[in-house]
């Protein structure tokens, strides 16, 4: 996806890849706080929780307390340290918080990957505030090592509105940080819908075939069959291949995708959905995935599907569409910045538009939906002296610059001189007029996002509503009309999306089983779509995957959600 580089829409950069070691030091629940010599443990407490509400009540720390953290910013302004910068000093004015001494500044995340497990090993302090990535194997090595504390009150007691009311409307945001009935980690939000699929089609070619919106999967054929045997564009049979997905590593993925086709027919390949039961259930082995592999198998022999897909991976699949050979490519609503204008590039008079999902031969319809609205976490050191520290700075980034209002010190971005400056007596955040500072710094969090504020306002721009806020007229600037009506379409189809409700670390059959199991899926499934296979032999890879592993890692992960469940 093309990056959202303005203000308030960048990305986090939250793609550490970090593991954890054993820890040399007995693990405990609850903060640690030092105490003064004649001052008793309970005492210290009291005093401390005050200082705490105090500063919540205040919005900041008066005096300022020091924190320490991970931070990886990439540059700082000319003059400016990690020390002393346009951050450090954000934060001390806004929240009374002054980074300490034991604050990490790795170079990447490989260097943290390394300080972290020397720390870890050797029982060297960590910081106060540990940000993980969305990896379930590490979640569960960093609780098991007994260095940091359980955040559930933390979370009731100081959490703003915003944080909770997502946190309450996802309870299964919760699920991979979730052990021994507690929670573990502070989700930092991310934007919900924004990868979900659908059908982006050569409008100009329905448009000169005088074709309709797809309804159904029999209306999708008959606009494929058209796309390649009667070619607006007088491309030969054989040299269309209407269907651009990948079958290389994953069906159900991000570009190229076919979640939306095993939806038509009751299931989500390749992720744990639940039954009729409320029981998970692995998609792939579900009765309609049968009926799915025929229909690819059909749409191959058929030539809608170009031979070589098994070969691509999600970008090679979109190159065929983007090149003029095919007319139908699975994506997300932010296609529009990638890659059509490549399209647009390659074929002089090309149209592109979305279109929904459609239904199957018996009305059911669906999606893959995997988002809770989570990008990464935080783990809090059991040791911290201000464990609550990270929600006041995150409240306070949630509360001002997640959606700043008109008027406020926020509504053109973070800091005059560095992400916005006056140009001509104008406000403006344009790169080639000022630094693009805000693209080279990262909050300790991340930027704060509202997980519906996105969709929410492309929908309203695509509703033909004049753009309001700071936040509204930096999307409508930056994301194109396509981009709009694309999530007006995603969230027109809001409740046939089917959630991957396994999020926990791999079972321990898992471990030693899934390997191999994925490996006969995908071998079995692309030879029954490429026809080398019968389709029967769905039927002996089912016998094969249950008594093989299959039977016992579903018994597995329905125990682990049953015990996560029950705990929120």
């Amino acid at each position: 996806m093309s990056k959202l580089k303005k203000k308030w829409l960048v990305p986090a950069a939250m793609s550490l890849v970090v593991l954890a070691g054993c820890s040399n030091n007995n693990g405990g629940n609850n903060a640690a706080p030092s105490a003064n010599a004649g001052t008793s443990p309970s005492a210290t407490a009291e005093a401390e929780q005050s200082v705490a509400d105090k500063a919540f009540a205040a919005g900041k720390y008066d005096p300022p307390i020091e924190i320490s953290t991970i931070l990886m910013p990439k540059k700082y302004k000319d003059g400016e340290t990690k020390e002393n910068n346009v951050h450090t000093r954000f934060m001390e004015e806004k929240l009374g918080l002054k980074l300490s001494k034991d604050t990490w500044f790795p170079a990447g995340s490989d260097q943290y990957k390394q300080q972290l497990q020397l720390a870890l090993t050797s029982g060297e302090k960590l910081p106060d505030f540990l940000m993980v990535p969305t990896d379930p194997v590490l979640t569960n090595q960093l609780i098991d090592s007994g260095e940091f504390m359980p955040i559930d009150e933390l979370f009731d007691k100081y959490a703003n509105q915003t944080w909770k009311d997502h946190a309450a409307k996802h309870p299964e945001l919760w699920y991979p940080f979730t052990k021994d009935g507690k929670k573990w980690n502070l989700p930092i939000m991310e934007y919900t819908d924004n990868d979900d699929t659908l059908l982006w089609l050569r409008e100009d070619w329905m448009e000169k075939l005088h074709l309709e919106a797809p309804k159904t999967i029999a209306d999708l054929e008959n606009i494929m069959d058209k796309f390649k045997n009667e070619n607006p564009d007088g491309l030969a049979a054989k040299d269309v291949y209407p269907l651009a997905v990948s079958l290389k590593n994953n069906t159900n993925t991000w570009m190229g995708g076919l979640d939306w086709l095993f939806g038509a027919y009751g299931t989500i390949e390749e992720q744990w959905n639940k039954d009729a039961s409320g029981n998970l259930e692995y998609g792939s082995v579900n009765p309609g995935a049968k009926q799915a592999l025929a229909k690819l198998q059909e749409w191959m022999q058929k030539g809608y599907i170009h031979p070589d897909a098994a070969l691509w991976d999600e970008g090679k699949s979109a190159e065929i569409w983007t090149k003029g050979n095919a007319g139908v490519l699975p994506g997300a609503n932010w296609v529009p910045d990638w890659p059509a204008p490549d399209l647009l590039k390659n074929v002089n008079g090309a149209k592109y538009k979305a279109y929904p999902v459609p239904a199957g031969p018996d009305g059911k319809i669906g999606t893959k939906w995997q988002n809770s609205g989570v990008n990464s976490s935080f783990m809090i050191n059991k040791n911290a002296e201000h464990p609550e520290a990270i929600i006041l700075y995150y409240n306070y980034l949630l509360d001002n610059l997640a959606d700043p209002a008109v008027g406020s010190e926020y509504e053109y971005g973070f800091a005059k001189g560095y992400d916005w400056d006056d140009v001509d007596g104008q406000p403006t955040s344009d790169s080639t007029k000022i630094k693009d500072f805000f693209n080279d710094f990262q909050f300790i969090t991340g930027p704060a996002r509202i997980p519906d504020l996105y969709m929410k306002t492309l929908v309203k721009l695509a509703e033909g509503n004049k753009p309001e806020t700071p936040y509204e007229k930096q999307l409508s600037e930056f994301r194109k009309p396509e981009n709009w009506y694309a999530a007006k379409v995603v969230m027109s189809q809001i409740d046939i999306r089917k959630q991957n409700y396994f999020t926990g670390a791999a079972t321990p059959a898992m471990i030693s089983k899934w390997n191999l199991l994925r490996q006969s899926e995908l071998e079995t499934f692309n030879k029954i779509i490429y026809n080398k296979l019968p389709i029967d032999a769905f039927d002996t890879f089912i016998t094969s995957w249950k008594a093989n592993g299959g039977d016992q890692i579903t018994q597995e992960v329905n125990d682990w959600f049953k015990s996560v469940s029950q705990a929120q």
